[in-house]
């Protein structure tokens, strides 16, 4: 399957699902605020080392990307999508893997549909590291039973949560409280 992807966000989750994502073959792009911080040098190195591209933006990260995975902390979740969507091709789809509110994944879904993406909310249900691709992963939204076949083609292990925006957010929440 050609596609590309890219990763918002290049911490722990962002470069596990790089790994993964490249050792199928997949083209991958990725930004990370923090690549102007000593932290830079290192998700540099391990990029370079598995044939990532780093961008210079959110935006030019997501340029011409079928599926922008972003993988950040819930607290930038609305910010990151801001800066992201310019980038955003028309059909584009946007994952958001964050542990954000359901508003919170409702007001970034709104940014990415107007600019002509495919907003898709994914809830991970459990840690990343020991799953890496394979993670538990629940999915919303209007388009999310578009995406899930192209994700789990590639290793994910998502299942379809609801139609409705933030029904697998507040699923994790309620399971997290658990």
């Amino acid at each position: 399957m050609a596609m590309h992807i890219a990763l918002i966000g290049y911490g722990e989750v962002g470069s596990i699902l790089a790994e993964d994502l490249r050792a199928q073959g997949l083209a991958v792009s990725a930004y990370d605020r923090k690549l102007g911080s000593p932290a830079g040098d290192l998700m540099r190195g391990h990029a370079a080392r598995i044939g990532v591209t780093m961008a210079a933006s959110h935006a030019d990260a997501a340029r011409g990307a079928d599926l922008v995975i972003s993988a950040v902390t819930a607290s930038q979740t609305v910010a990151v999508t801001e800066a992201a969507a310019p980038g955003l091709h028309a059909g584009a789809y946007f994952l958001d893997f964050n542990s954000a509110s359901p508003g919170a994944k409702i007001g970034a879904a709104g940014i990415v549909n107007v600019a002509g993406g495919r907003y898709v909310e994914g809830a991970v249900m459990t840690s990343v590291p020991p799953y890496r691709i394979q993670v538990p992963l629940l999915l919303g939204g209007p388009d999310a039973a578009a995406l899930l076949p192209l994700i789990n083609a590639i290793g994910f292990a998502g299942k379809l949560a609801s139609e409705q925006l933030g029904v697998a957010s507040a699923t994790k929440m309620s399971r997290s409280v658990m």
